[in-house]
């Protein structure tokens, strides 16, 4: 579980937000027929305060959720396991990163930020029955950015080391490789598209519901924004999608931008670490986490070295060192990000380096694609004594890095001839064409690149030819719900296809069923029903090992829990995939396609009656074509619906555009969206 569950989220010390507030009466929130929200004012601050507004009456919960540990609530609103969340807080010291950084960020965007923060807190005191706790209000901005500084922290990696100490099992770097949960983003030059036309696809794959779903909006004000895309709870701005002249993608990537240092402590003191010779005292900090349910405080003691954030185990004392917590001005960098008008002003957005992480996909009307692998990679010591994936001694000045790569020594690749750039969290050593494919020799082993395959890119270079790309092609890409012919899943499961059905005749319909498959994950599959199956069982059972082949024995295992499985809940071995795996709205269910590591993905966790309901999955899905003259063309879906709020009309309203793989149209024309508005309000009405 994430420790904290968001991206981006909620801000300083005054206790007035601004020296003028926002007048609500001159923003104008536009709800079109699925309830999608487009805002307009004058100013960008405006539209900022209309946003939040937007955001609390969509779904309030999960803007709270993310401002929780900045007040050190989750353990007083979720128990133990948000104890945790208020834990990482102090360890990683957002609070104080947040206050030693705060002359950073510009006077522009602390305007912006001071107006959201004032939408949040209005909304609030409006609705004070919807609190989740009754000190989480006001909101100040110091709480807003302390607590993007955490998740990006979160996001970055540094929850999982945290577990590995807690759990005294810390030793390798997580295998990335291990992860089927991802994200889709591609980019098509107009010399590849049918049409002249550059497409652009918007597809993380994120949580279905909560603070880590992506919420679907447009914001326009008369100093230069107009865009329309996804954002996560908190966001006060566009996080990816389409302005006028540009758009953008985001896909998580997993190269090595956390280092773990085991520590070497004095014998006589155990607060005492040896560095350089010396021993130096451990910086320490006494905190109180409240618990739901537990009547007294509970104390506990946060450490810090010069490597930065400490923790004590069995094992001995390691600290955690990522650039996530060196800066807090990622959400000025998304806004930046809205307001470029063309590839040059977008990349000034980007080049600083203010968002830690992130592959970054790229198009535009003006005839460029763009791909960069987007980290503040370390500038690591490069000898062969240091293994980077592993932990590495904490005591000397060698293994203390203190910068950072330049951007433009990260992967990147701008209009290759291809005409054709992705990224489904794969290796960015094979993002184009494989005759434009960067040289992975020419990139310092030390940071840790993705060098691996999936599922999802090997299947893209099948997809894909030298022939150019009709719109359709595109989108049916995005919906592709085949494997490929060579299976990356990280546990080799071949051995699934060499079981013999005669050996076992109690199991040999099931075993037919499975083998005679043609490997793709429509609703309507019988093998697909077996495959989602057998998949959650191997899972459970190789949790926490290495990737390895599947034994016939453990396949056989397998195959029987698949089959007892379909007898007890479903009296039978023919049923579908649509039969056990269900997306769930409320109190209503739907057979539903996909499963892990698809271009059309699901994964899953156990519902009822022995089914499965996705949890997560493909999320907003932004289709986007960008003509030579006159706005970009924009159709979308976000799966359920544009409010989290049972009993609201578009809480499920796009359920069934979902399912079937159709899309909506949008538009950041705003007579178009004034013409066919639903509803038109000012915030407070």
């Amino acid at each position: 579980m994430k420790l904290v569950t968001s991206l981006a989220l909620i801000l300083f010390t005054s206790v007035a937000l601004s020296q003028s507030p926002v007048n609500p009466k001159n923003i104008t929130i536009v709800r079109d027929s699925f309830g999608v929200p487009h805002i307009f004012a004058k100013t960008d601050a405006e539209v900022s305060y209309g946003l939040a507004w937007a955001q609390a009456e969509d779904d309030f919960k999960s803007l709270q959720d993310v401002v929780l540990p900045a007040k050190g609530l989750m353990g007083r609103v979720l128990g133990k396991a948000g104890a945790a969340g208020d834990y990482a807080f102090a360890l990683f010291r957002c609070r104080e990163i947040t206050k030693e950084k705060w002359n950073t960020l510009s006077p522009a965007f602390v305007k912006v930020m001071e107006a959201y923060v004032q939408g949040i807190n209005d909304y609030a005191m409006a609705h004070k029955s919807e609190w989740l706790h009754p000190k989480l209000f006001p909101v100040t901005t110091e709480d807003y950015i302390a607590s993007s500084v955490l998740a990006l922290t979160v996001f970055n990696g540094a929850d999982d080391m945290l577990r590995r100490i807690y759990a005294n099992k810390i030793w390798l770097a997580p295998d990335i490789n291990n992860t089927n949960k991802g994200s889709n983003a591609m980019s098509v030059h107009p010399n590849k598209t049918t049409t002249g036309e550059a497409f652009l696809l918007v597809n993380a794959h994120q949580p279905n519901t909560g603070s880590q779903a992506f919420y679907e909006a447009h914001i326009n004000s008369e100093e230069g924004l107009n865009v329309h895309g996804g954002l996560l709870a908190g966001g006060l701005c566009i996080l990816h999608g389409v302005n006028e002249h540009l758009g953008w993608a985001h896909t998580v990537n997993y190269c090595d931008r956390v280092d773990v240092f085991q520590l070497e402590m004095n014998p006589d003191n155990n607060n005492q670490y040896k560095f350089d010779g010396q021993w130096i005292d451990l910086e320490q900090k006494k905190i109180k986490l409240r618990i739901k349910g537990i009547p007294v405080a509970v104390s506990r003691t946060v450490y810090w070295s010069k490597y930065g954030a400490t923790m004590k185990n069995k094992q001995g004392v390691f600290s955690i060192r990522l650039g996530a917590n060196m800066d807090i001005r990622t959400m000025e960098q998304w806004y930046e990000m809205d307001k470029a008008k063309n590839y040059t002003e977008f990349y000034n957005a980007i080049k600083d380096q203010r968002l830690s992480m992130f592959n970054i996909m790229y198009a535009d009307k003006h005839d460029t694609i763009f791909y960069v692998n987007n980290a503040l990679m370390p500038v690591r010591d490069a000898t062969p004594q240091y293994d980077w994936r592993k932990t590495v001694p904490g005591n000397t000045s060698k293994t203390l890095w203190t910068s950072f790569r330049k951007f433009n020594q990260l992967p990147q690749y701008l209009n290759p001839k291809s005409g054709i750039i992705f990224n489904t969290n794969h290796t960015s050593f094979a993002a184009s064409g494989k005759n434009d494919n960067l040289n992975p020799n020419l990139f310092p082993k030390a940071d840790g690149w993705e060098n691996y395959h999936n599922n999802r890119s090997i299947r893209m270079y099948e997809l894909l030819d030298n022939n150019k790309l009709s719109y359709e092609q595109f989108k049916a890409i995005k919906f592709d719900k085949q494997l490929p012919k060579q299976l990356a899943y990280p546990y080799n499961i071949d051995s699934l296809f060499l079981v013999k059905a005669d050996d076992y005749p109690q199991l040999k319909t099931i075993i037919n069923t499975f083998q005679q498959w043609d490997r793709k994950g429509d609703s309507s599959s019988r093998g697909a029903a077996v495959f989602l199956l057998l998949y959650e069982h191997l899972k459970q059972m190789l949790n926490g090992q290495d990737a390895r082949k599947i034994t016939i024995a453990e396949c056989v295992t397998a195959f029987n829990a698949a089959d007892e499985h379909m007898m007890k809940y479903f009296g039978r071995t023919d049923i579908v995939l649509g039969d056990v795996q269900k997306l769930v709205r409320g109190n209503k269910e739907y057979p539903l396609w996909g499963f892990p590591d698809l271009l059309s993905p699901q994964w899953t966790e156990k519902y009822k009656d022995g089914k499965m309901k996705s949890v997560g999955g493909d999320g907003l899905i932004m289709f986007i074509r960008f003509p030579k003259y006159g706005l970009p063309i924009i159709e979308t879906v976000n799966m359920y619906g544009a409010s989290a709020r049972p009993g609201n009309k578009h809480f499920d309203d796009q359920v069934e555009l979902y399912r079937f793989q159709k899309t909506k149209r949008m538009t950041l024309n705003k007579e178009e969206v004034f013409k066919n508005a639903e509803r038109i309000y000012h915030p407070g009405e």
